[in-house]
């Protein structure tokens, strides 16, 4: 080839050897090939240890290493370098429950989540808590972070102060569909009624409240504490329940509301 200029085929012809043999590469020198593909795996594994496989294979091959990504995956294989994939939990259908107000108080609670951020860019969630049959809102939980073991620690002061309800209506949120809340849920016979898969129609009641909160608080002030986001928050709750008129109600605030339902039931009927 290097004396007469010939092709590989026409070389090989001419000496009577297979292409395939001329392209065979010596088992010894593949193996030293593989294990530097090994070391560099290895290597960028232990940097980025949440690079997938085509990540490394693109770094490699930009780094001028000209590798075959079927001969790389199993050797990435082989290494046990493969990412664990989170599967998503599957969300079972949802019957649409018609939206009516309830009969008495604590029958049934709206849960939703809201979220704003300080005056420093650090984001924090509220989870509102309501009473459907008065519009009352229970218990307003802000922090950070509100996984689903902070969910039930906030309900169970909200019991503590008032009473176990019949049924929480919630939407598909991770932490109202994680298995602590509902094996607390099945603890104390609270059914958990879930909303169908983007219909917050059917959670209007909350969806009202978090409207008022989010004009008369969340936008109409500049945080730069949580504490201070709490004490604003217990300021204007306060004046929710007690003072400020509800349409839906008759015009009276949620626990005049209330009230007046539980004094009724202690007249006697003529």
């Amino acid at each position: 080839m290097d004396e007469f200029h010939f092709s590989v085929r026409q070389a090989c012809q001419v000496v009577g050897l297979s292409r395939c043999a001329y392209y065979h590469t010596p088992i010894d020198t593949r193996e030293a090939a593989n294990q530097t593909l090994e070391t560099a795996l290895r290597q960028l594994a232990e940097k980025h240890p949440r690079w997938g496989f085509w990540k490394c294979y693109h770094w490699l091959r930009a780094q001028g290493n000209d590798v075959n990504h079927k001969r790389l995956y199993r050797i990435y294989t082989m290494l046990h370098l493969n990412l664990r994939q989170k599967s998503k939990k599957r969300i079972p259908d949802r019957v649409k429950v018609p939206l009516m107000q309830p009969a008495a108080p604590h029958r049934t609670w709206s849960l939703d989540f809201m979220s704003d951020a300080l005056t420093d860019g650090r984001r924090f969630r509220t989870l509102n808590v309501l009473d459907d049959f008065n519009r009352q809102a229970l218990w307003i939980e802000i922090d950070f972070s509100l996984p689903a073991r902070r969910v039930i620690r906030a309900l169970e002061h909200v019991i503590e102060l008032h009473t176990n309800p019949k049924r929480l209506r919630v939407d598909n949120g991770p932490e109202f569909i994680a298995q602590e809340l509902e094996d607390w849920a099945k603890a104390n016979a609270i059914e958990l009624q879930f909303i169908q898969k983007g219909s917050p129609t059917q959670n209007a009641f909350i969806e009202r409240f978090n409207g008022s909160f989010r004009r008369e608080v969340l936008d109409a002030y500049l945080f730069d504490t949580l504490a201070h986001v709490r004490q604003v928050s217990e300021t204007w709750l306060q004046i929710y329940n007690f003072e400020r008129p509800h349409e839906a109600l008759g015009n009276v605030p949620p626990v005049t509301f209330k009230n007046r339902y539980l004094k009724s039931l202690q007249t006697p009927t003529s």
